[in-house]
């Protein structure tokens, strides 16, 4: 898998203080979308064990309270990307207990095919559904537009 940049501090992509990567790969190709550099799987930087294991310091540093873990991109659900992907929520829940997952993704829960639901299923929140440029809402929380989704599956 790659990915195009993570912050260890973050406020703006889920709520509290969190960790977000986004990863690289997209196949949907949505009119208006805000982030087309993630689009392609190869472009970015390769996601190493090396910053997997420092998402998970970060996570548990206490000095800041983090929440929890932001995945987008691109998009985290992509077939290039579910294997890392899933290994790193699987760590998330693991050795970080506390901390909640939220997941942008451009497929729809009834989209999703049995790797990518058993990586639904370890998350907290699903944002689902493609960006529609006709349906586009600054206004809304945590999405671009009112046909996305958010999905609550798991309350800590």
């Amino acid at each position: 898998m790659n990915y195009h940049v993570y912050h260890s501090i973050d406020v703006v992509n889920g709520p509290g203080t969190r960790c977000t990567l986004f990863v690289s790969g997209c196949e949907h190709n949505c009119k208006g979308c805000y982030n087309k550099s993630t689009l392609n799987p190869n472009s970015g930087h390769l996601f190493t064990k090396e910053l997997e294991d420092k998402i998970i310091a970060d996570l548990n540093d206490t000095r800041i309270p983090r929440r929890g873990l932001s995945l987008s991109g691109g998009d985290p659900l992509h077939p290039m990307n579910c294997e890392s992907v899933l290994q790193l929520v699987k760590r998330v829940k693991s050795e970080c207990e506390s901390k909640d997952i939220w997941m942008w993704t451009g497929y729809t829960l009834s989209e999703l095919n049995s790797t990518q639901k058993e990586i639904v299923d370890l998350i907290d929140t699903l944002i689902d559904g493609r960006f529609e440029q006709d349906k586009a809402d600054p206004s809304l929380d945590w999405r671009g537009s009112s046909n996305q989704i958010i999905h609550t599956f798991n309350l800590l």
